[in-house]
């Protein structure tokens, strides 16, 4: 993993390799970061989300996970969550029978965040969502 915090605290980025454990260091990377910023309210909530799209990018897409977070401050009081990886098809929402093992992340993410949408990269695409913070 490889993390970048900008010097004023406005913002943080990771990157991680393509594989399983990939999920678990994204989960305790926004964690970790919301406690500082004093956010702990959206800490488990993000943290499952990111788990939700960083898994979707392990099954989907090769190379480089990045993840990025923007401190609600700047934002008019909403966190913003990025989640990029190499494959530039954007994800499809889909529509998961009882029985299917997966095919829920999305909606797990369109359903719990205010906002959320995707955007093509330079080198592939982003999934973001925003997420309120408690007044």
């Amino acid at each position: 993993m490889i993390g970048v915090i900008d010097t004023e605290g406005d913002w943080a980025e990771w990157t991680f390799p393509a594989e399983p454990d990939a999920v678990r260091a994204a989960r305790a990377a926004v964690r970790g970061l919301l406690r500082e910023w004093d956010l702990d309210s959206l800490a488990d909530l993000a943290a499952l989300l990111v788990s939700e799209l960083v898994t979707n990018s392990l099954r989907h897409a090769t190379g480089p996970i990045g993840v990025r977070l923007v401190r609600p401050a700047h934002l008019g009081g909403v966190l913003l969550v990025e989640v990029s990886d190499p494959l530039p098809d954007p994800p499809r929402q889909r529509i998961a029978r009882p029985e299917d093992e997966s095919g829920r992340g999305l909606l797990l993410v369109a359903r719990s965040s205010s906002r959320w949408g995707t955007r093509p990269g330079d080198m592939g695409k982003t999934v973001w969502f925003e997420l309120a913070v408690p007044g």
